[in-house]
C-alpha cells in the first residue's frame, strides 16, 4: 500500500471515529515511519525517500559531519530508489570514495558537489536561470547553484566576474540575460551587483552573499545589510 493510500485510509477511519487532531497527527507520523517514505540507515542517519513525492525533488545530502561510509550508503540508497542524487559541501576524501563506488557520479571540485542523475529520466529542462558572479572568488558558491539547478532539471548559464568595478562587463552580457526565468547574483564584497542587475531584467533576481568579502565587508555580512 502506498503512502497516499495509508493516509487516506487513516484519515477516513479516524475522523469518522472522532479522533482528536493531536492523536491523528501522531498516527499519521507513525504510518509514514512504517512505510517506505522514511528509511533508517546506519549510525542514526535517516533518509527521506518520500520527499520527492511531497516536494518535487529528492532530499539533498549535506556531507559535512558524515563519514565516507555513511555518505556512500546514502548515495546508494537514493540511487537504488530511482531518485537523482545531489551531495553538497563534499570533501576530497568523500568524493574519492563516491567516485570509486559510483562510476556515473559527477564530482565538481569547485562547487564541492557530487551529482548523479537517473539514466532513464527525461533529459528535458524547465526554464532557464542565469547565475552571475561579481568576482572570480565567488565562483564556488555560483558553481554550487549551477549544480543544484542541473540536478533540479532547470536550464542554466554561468557568467563570471562581472562586478560593478567594471560596469561594461555586465553590459556585454546583457544579451545572455534576455529571456531568463530568474537570475542568481553571487557577490561577497559590497553586494552592489544584485541591485544593478535588477535594473536590467524583468525577472526575479536572487542575491547570494558569500564569505569572500574582507575588511569592511565582514566576510559577506555587509552585503546582507
Amino acid at each position: 500500500m502506498s503512502v497516499d493510500d495509508d493516509f487516506s485510509r487513516l484519515l477516513r477511519d479516524r475522523v469518522a471515529a472522532g479522533t482528536s487532531l493531536d492523536t491523528l497527527l501522531r498516527e499519521m507520523l507513525s504510518a509514514l515511519s512504517a512505510s517506505d517514505g522514511l528509511t533508517t540507515l546506519t549510525e542514526g542517519t535517516r533518509l527521506d525517500l518520500d520527499r520527492q513525492r511531497r516536494c518535487g525533488h529528492p532530499e539533498v545530502i549535506y556531507a559535512p559531519g558524515k563519514t565516507v561510509d555513511v555518505l556512500v550508503k546514502l548515495i546508494a540508497r537514493l540511487a537504488d530508489s530511482g531518485q537523482d542524487v545531489l551531495a553538497t559541501r563534499v570533501t576530497d576524501s568523500q568524493a574519492d570514495a563516491a567516485i570509486a563506488a559510483f562510476p556515473r557520479v559527477i564530482w565538481n571540485a569547485t562547487a564541492r558537489t557530487l551529482r548523479q542523475l537517473q539514466p532513464d529520466a527525461d533529459d528535458g529542462t524547465t526554464g532557464r536561470v542565469v547565475v552571475l558572479t561579481a568576482g572570480t572568488s565567488d565562483r564556488g558558491v555560483a558553481e554550487e547553484a549551477v549544480e543544484t539547478l542541473t540536478w533540479m532539471r532547470v536550464g542554466c548559464d554561468l557568467i563570471t566576474d562581472v562586478g560593478v568595478a567594471g560596469p561594461w562587463r555586465l553590459l556585454e552580457q546583457l544579451p545572455r540575460l534576455a529571456g531568463a526565468s530568474a537570475v542568481i547574483v553571487v557577490a561577497g564584497m559590497e553586494g552592489a551587483l544584485p541591485s544593478v542587475v535588477g535594473g536590467w531584467v524583468p525577472c526575479p533576481v536572487i542575491a547570494v552573499p558569500t564569505s569572500v568579502g574582507y575588511g569592511a565587508a565582514f566576510s559577506g555580512l555587509t552585503a546582507v545589510l
